[in-house]
């Protein structure tokens, strides 16, 4: 008990010497701290800066973008590395990681001024051709999709998900076993529009059995450049929802591919989506008008039906501050500072494209127990 007490009462004695000869908080450490410069340090970013804010959750929620047109740019080049950055094209790996990209519908359009026009099926057949190679190309920066589940497999492996469409309508061919056969080579998107059955007046009764074996195989049904009838009549006939591409709202932007408001509201109805894209003819020259436009359509249709697509590499004019695919975080950053809640953001990037998919594959699913592979010629329904 004594050496105990000794030891408590040295311990106190050292703690007190401490005590007492510790500098105060008033005392100078150093005769020349006073002198001393004080130390300068990079300004930092305030913890709610938007563009933080916006990077920190396409991290987690990253952008699908709904239309790029980057396979038919390339068979333009004599020579490309998308791994190492490529100035002719609007799209390259290093952009899209810096843009926060998790996914791309490759667009399959038709080469204006070709003869290709005269052939759509062998223009949509050369470049998923083409892009199946570029994809296995590039193996450490994309990854071919053909489902929502494999999206979301490429963006856990720090892979781009490549899915295939839209294409043009008119690359079946005014056949269902060709639209079939393209779906076994990946097509995921077909655009409801310019040709025979899918007119000013509607949908024919060919056309709605289009749209029947699309819900059949899960191929989604893509209504940008649709007129207003046939948007209704797909509307009334499909059992999965359907997507604008790259339509902005008309009431911002008289263009003929925008949507309507009363439109918006019934796409919102049918779960659809409405894909803004990054377009200075459709939307407008400024970043800002971009944001409008998905103000717009998130107001009219709600939250669960807006989404984006950067319609690069397509030709299009891209409004200042949107470039390329790398500018992706400034818009997100506008609509932070526009008030969006997080949960709105998630469903813009990343979330709305992903039930769309995945009700489009249940959809094919049920149908696939109750309906053939369907028979039909364009001549017995429109003759």
């Amino acid at each position: 008990m004594a050496d105990l007490q000794s030891e408590l009462t040295a311990a106190t004695e050292i703690g007190e010497l401490e005590e007492l000869t510790s500098p105060t908080t008033d005392e100078l450490t150093s005769p020349t701290d006073e002198l001393a410069p004080p130390t300068e340090e990079a300004p930092r970013p305030p913890a709610d800066d938007p563009l933080d804010r916006a990077r920190a959750l396409l991290t987690n929620h990253p952008v699908a973008d709904g239309y790029c047109g980057l396979p038919a740019t390339l068979r333009t080049l004599p020579w490309y590395d998308l791994e190492l950055g490529e100035s002719s094209v609007d799209t390259d790996l290093p952009r899209l990681r810096d843009g926060g990209v998790g996914s791309l519908l490759w667009t399959l359009r038709l080469p204006p001024g070709t003869a290709h026009a005269e052939h759509p099926v062998t223009a949509v057949l050369e470049q998923l051709d083409l892009a199946k190679h570029v994809v296995a190309e590039y193996p450490e920066g994309l990854r071919p999709a053909r489902s929502a589940s494999e999206l979301c497999d490429a963006r856990d492996y720090g892979r781009i998900g490549v899915l295939m469409g839209p294409a043009p309508a008119a690359a079946i061919g005014d056949s269902l076993a060709t639209l079939r056969a393209l779906h076994k080579l990946d097509l995921r998107v077909l655009a409801l529009s310019g040709t025979s059955w899918a007119t000013e007046a509607g949908l024919t009764r060919f056309g709605e059995e289009v749209v029947r074996e699309m819900n059949r195989l899960g191929v989604l049904a893509d209504l940008t450049g649709a007129s207003e009838r046939t948007v209704r009549r797909v509307l009334a006939v499909a059992k999965a929802p359907v997507i604008f591409t790259h339509s902005g709202a008309h009431a911002l932007n008289s263009h003929p591919d925008n949507v309507p408001d009363d439109l918006l509201a019934e796409l919102g109805a049918a779960r659809g989506v409405c894909l803004v894209p990054c377009s200075a003819e459709r939307t407008g020259a400024e970043l800002g008008d971009v944001a409008d436009h998905l103000d717009h359509v998130r107001r009219v249709a709600g939250p669960q039906s807006v989404g984006l697509s950067g319609a690069y590499d397509t030709g299009a004019v891209h409004p200042d501050g949107l470039a390329d695919v790398s500018r992706y975080p400034h818009l997100i950053a506008e609509l932070i500072a526009r008030g969006w809640p997080d949960s709105d953001l998630a469903q813009l990037t990343w979330g709305n494209v992903q039930r769309v998919l995945r009700e489009t594959e249940f959809a094919a699913r049920a149908a696939a127990l109750r309906r053939p592979p369907s028979t039909a010629r364009i001549e017995g329904l429109d003759a």
